[in-house]
């Protein structure tokens, strides 16, 4: 008589949930490696800004960020616009360059246009917590506000 092991018998995964968890594994570690590959910079979020155009809040838009200080990427709508602070310079970005997320876009500083935007009326003031940024737009002579948070010790947080 043979006896029996006490361990219960493994359950065996149907395949396709095997497949489906590689498959899904596969693609979020590819992921970034397919965006370095690209040398693509990955901009995140901003959080807690405020953006106005021509002193109302524009209908749909995000800000983000990468390790670089001083330079920011505003989508307004469609369009993006990349804010140099340092430089008080914009440039207009091609969005077929950009690659996005929910929370982050994927854009490279090469797809950079040789000319930036022949903005007018740079104001920068600090407010308290926050750092104050105004330019206009050419043609249309849109007002831009940015209102960015800063750290306690004064300086910029992005």
């Amino acid at each position: 008589m043979r006896q029996r092991s006490a361990l219960p018998k493994p359950r065996k995964l149907p395949m396709t949930h095997l497949l489906r968890a590689i498959a899904v594994l596969l693609v979020t570690s590819c992921m970034p490696v397919a965006i370095h590959a690209q040398n693509k910079a990955v901009w995140k979020s901003v959080e807690f800004a405020i953006v106005k155009l021509n002193d109302g809040p524009p209908k749909s838009w995000n800000m983000y960020h990468t390790d670089k200080r001083g330079v920011l990427l505003l989508r307004m709508w469609k369009r993006y616009l990349l804010i140099d602070l340092n430089e008080q310079e914009v440039y207009d970005i091609d969005p077929a360059t950009v690659k996005t997320e929910t929370d982050w876009v994927a854009w490279s500083f090469s797809d950079k246009p040789s000319e930036p935007l022949d903005i007018s009326e740079w104001k920068e003031r600090n407010v308290g917590t926050m750092d104050r940024v105004r330019f206009r737009l050419p043609k249309q002579g849109a007002i831009v506000e940015l209102q960015l948070p800063m750290r306690p010790d004064g300086k910029s947080l992005y």
